[in-house]
């Protein structure tokens, strides 16, 4: 009986996804005390769980562009927030205020978004200032 459940286990695990990655806890991926102002245009926006995901490039006074992946809440916390899967679109000019990622790549979880016209949306982001990394 138990080999008959242990081999069911094995044959059930091995049809997951591979790419599955978990979820994790906003200290420990992004610093709070390392809030950035990024002012740049989108490139694409996903809307996908667990996180929705903003692409975007952001020009440096030298005239290089930084290329920005900024992590937002998931779908159901960005409708209740007044979203939809085209509040955001490609070629869009946004100013984004973010915390950075704690390996200072150029990775960050939004807080917010504000549109040229002044428009603002809540990000929905998981940041919780009680929580340790």
């Amino acid at each position: 009986m138990f080999k008959t459940r242990m081999a069911a286990a094995v044959i059930m695990a091995a049809g997951l996804p591979i790419g599955v990655q978990a979820h994790h806890s906003f200290a420990a991926e992004f610093d709070s005390s390392k809030v950035v102002h990024l002012d740049g245009t989108v490139v694409q926006f996903s809307w996908v769980n667990p996180h929705s995901w903003i692409y975007m490039d952001v020009k440096k006074p030298d005239g290089t562009i930084d290329h920005w992946k900024i992590e937002g809440g998931a779908p159901s916390l960005l409708l209740r927030r007044g979203w939809n899967r085209d509040s955001v679109t490609a070629g869009a000019r946004i100013i984004v205020d973010a915390y950075q990622s704690r390996d200072g790549a150029l990775r960050a979880s939004a807080r917010d978004i504000v549109f040229p016209d002044g428009r603002k949306l809540d990000a929905a982001s998981s940041y919780d200032p009680n929580q340790k990394p």
